[in-house]
C-alpha cells in the first residue's frame, strides 16, 4: 500500500535556547493512505469555506472566534478511523547529550529524532512519501540523508521521497501542526484551562477516551512516543 506522511514540529529551538520555556521538543506526523489525499484535502477546504477561514491554519491560531472550525477539524481526523493516524515524538531537551551522541550538532540531533519518529511506523512491503514542513538547514543534505537512513533500515519497504514543503501550501501539514501543538501543550503543561486551546485538547482527549500522554508503540490512532534517553532495559 502507498502512504503519505505529513510532518511538523514544535519548539525545534530548544537545543539552542539559553532560556528554554518548556522541556519537550515535539515532532509530529500525520499518516494517510495516498488514495485518500484528494478527499481529505477537499474535506478540509469544505470546512474552511463553511467557517470562512482563509490562509494557513495551525495550533498557534486557535482562538475563541475560530473554535468551531478547529473542533470540526478534530472531528474530521477522528471520523477517518485508522486510515488517518497521528504519531509524535517527545524529546526532553534536558536529557539530550549533543556533545557525546550528536557531534555537538543541534541540527544533526534534531534529524536523528526525526528518524526515530518515522522509522518505527514504517511497515514491510509498503511505499511511503514523507512531507516535512520547510525549514532552513545549515546542512542541505539533511533530508536526503534522512531518506537514505530510512531506506537502509527498512529494506522491505520503499521510502520513495523525503521532501520539504512550505506548510502554507499543505493543509495536511497544517493539520499535523494542529495535532502536534495540542500534544505539546499537554505534555509541556502550557495550557490555560479556560482557553480555546484547552477546549481543543479536551475534545481530543474525549474522543480518545484517555488523556494525551505517552502511549505504547501499538497505539494506532494517536501515538505519543516519549523517547527514553537514559538507557537501561
Amino acid at each position: 500500500m502507498q502512504f503519505d506522511v505529513y510532518c511538523d514540529e514544535v519548539r525545534p529551538d530548544l537545543f539552542s535556547s539559553k532560556n528554554p520555556p518548556v522541556d519537550y521538543l515535539m515532532i509530529g506526523s500525520l499518516w494517510a493512505h495516498r488514495e485518500d489525499r484528494p478527499s481529505l484535502k477537499a474535506a478540509i477546504h469544505t470546512l474552511r469555506d463553511r467557517h470562512k477561514v482563509g490562509g494557513e491554519f495551525k495550533w498557534q491560531k486557535v482562538s475563541p472566534s475560530r473554535l468551531a472550525f478547529y473542533e470540526d477539524l478534530i472531528a474530521l481526523f477522528f471520523s477517518e478511523g485508522d486510515r488517518l493516524r497521528f504519531r509524535c515524538i517527545a524529546v526532553n531537551h534536558t536529557k539530550v547529550d549533543l556533545v557525546t551522541y550528536h557531534s555537538d550538532d543541534q541540527e544533526l540531533g534534531f534529524y536523528k529524532f526525526y528518524y526515530q519518529l518515522l522509522h518505527h511506523w514504517i511497515d514491510d512491503f509498503n511505499t511511503y512519501a514523507v512531507f516535512c514542513d520547510y525549514k532552513v538547514n545549515w546542512d542541505m543534505t539533511r533530508l536526503p540523508v534522512l531518506k537514505r537512513c530510512l531506506c537502509a533500515a527498512n529494506l522491505s519497504a520503499r521510502v520513495e521521497s523525503v521532501q520539504a514543503v512550505p506548510s502554507e501550501e499543505s493543509v495536511l501539514i497544517q493539520l499535523a501542526d494542529l495535532l502536534t501543538g495540542a500534544a505539546s501543550a499537554r505534555i509541556n503543561k502550557t495550557l490555560n484551562p479556560n482557553s480555546a486551546k484547552a477546549a481543543i485538547v479536551a475534545l481530543i482527549e474525549s474522543r480518545l477516551e484517555r488523556p494525551i500522554a505517552p502511549t505504547r508503540k501499538n497505539a494506532q490512532k494517536f501515538n505519543l512516543f516519549e523517547i527514553d534517553l537514559g538507557g537501561g532495559w
